[in-house]
């Protein structure tokens, strides 16, 4: 009897802490349209992070910038200033792949996974983690860079668009050749 005692104590407490979290909780849109519409956002910011790394990999930066404002921020790790402006972001991310040895190597591909994305009218934040993989000397896959994506979106002429991109580079690419 002892120990059921115990237990039901243990489980009340555990409820009582439980219940102020699950209160805490952002409310779940009603209808199912707007369901709908936070479903079609986080899928439609999905393909723009996909996006990302397919233009980059096929090397189209004029289509690149179009995934970026016209006022966006790109920043990337070693503390370089913020790039801004789709176009400058273009242009900068072509220089660094010249520059870097592992850019040339063909083929590459950027990947993306274990995003979190979460939306809010026509704004949104989102936090993803990117491999860029090239050949290796033998042939076999070599992860070159492993990076954190810290992103501020912005519904832009109805398309899903970086306000903001913040990559930390968790693994760092090779330095460029000079």
């Amino acid at each position: 009897m002892h120990r059921q005692s115990r237990v039901f104590r243990f489980l009340l407490i555990l409820g009582a802490v439980s219940v102020p979290s699950l209160t805490a909780l952002p409310a779940q849109p009603q209808s199912a349209e707007a369901r709908l519409r936070a479903l079609e956002d986080r899928e439609e910011i999905r393909q723009l992070l996909i996006d990302y790394g397919r233009t980059l990999d096929s090397r189209d930066f004029p289509a690149f910038s179009e995934l970026f404002t016209g006022d966006a921020e790109y920043v990337g790790s070693g503390g370089s200033a913020p790039v801004k402006g789709g176009t400058a972001i273009a242009r900068s991310l072509e220089a660094i792949f010249r520059q870097n040895p592992t850019g040339v190597r063909s083929p590459n591909f950027h990947l993306f996974a274990n995003e979190y994305i979460q939306v809010k009218g026509d704004e949104a934040v989102a936090l993803s983690k990117g491999l860029f993989v090239v050949p290796g000397k033998d042939g076999a896959p070599e992860i070159v860079m492993l990076a954190t994506y810290h992103d501020i979106l912005t519904r832009d002429g109805g398309r899903w668009k970086f306000k903001r991109r913040t990559v930390h580079a968790d693994i760092p690419a090779p330095p460029p050749q000079k």
